[in-house]
């Protein structure tokens, strides 16, 4: 059935899953990397040290920050999806990246064999939205291809945002904390 309107809810919806998405980041986080970094680095001693060393240093406030960045960021694409009719190229990465980032957290956890941060909202709202909310741009017939090149160019976007937006987090705190 192509010509199908895209509405709101696959548009703006982006945002909200996200939304619940990462109060259950923003909830466990910081917690599970305090009791969990010693344990991951003597069992994953291929990640490189620095890596480790971040975790453990990450604060609650700077994560907290980030991730307000990152949902300027999913809320700029759900906004720029809206008026295109999820035409947007912009918004339809964003939408991909994410339903990628919840397979990414699905991973995490069959590699650690337990719970991490994020996995129960990936499970039940990040691909399911995002199989759905593609769907209803197929059927609109407004659904950008999906080439193996786009899913790394997601997951490089993903990734760069989310450093991007850990940069910004310490920016934002480190002049909060300098005195005027």
């Amino acid at each position: 059935m192509t010509g199908e309107r895209v509405g709101g809810a696959v548009t703006w919806g982006l945002l909200g899953a996200w939304v619940v998405h990462d109060l259950e980041e923003l909830a466990t986080v910081p917690g599970w990397l305090r009791r969990n970094v010693p344990e991951l680095r003597e069992r994953f001693p291929q990640v490189p040290e620095g890596v480790w060393r971040r975790a453990e240093t990450m604060g609650a406030a700077e994560f907290a920050t980030a991730v307000g960045v990152m949902g300027v960021v999913v809320g700029t694409a759900s906004a720029a999806g809206r008026p295109s009719g999820g035409r947007s190229g912009f918004y339809q990465a964003a939408l991909t990246g994410f339903g990628l980032h919840g397979v990414v957290h699905l991973a995490q956890a069959a590699a650690v064999r337990r719970y991490t941060p994020g996995s129960v909202t990936s499970l039940l709202v990040v691909v399911p939205f995002t199989l759905w909310a593609r769907g209803r741009l197929r059927k609109a017939g407004v659904l950008r291809p999906a080439r193996p090149r786009d899913a790394v160019a997601g997951l490089t976007a993903a990734g760069a945002a989310t450093v991007a937006s850990h940069v910004v987090a310490r920016r934002l705190l480190g002049s909060a904390r300098r005195p005027s």
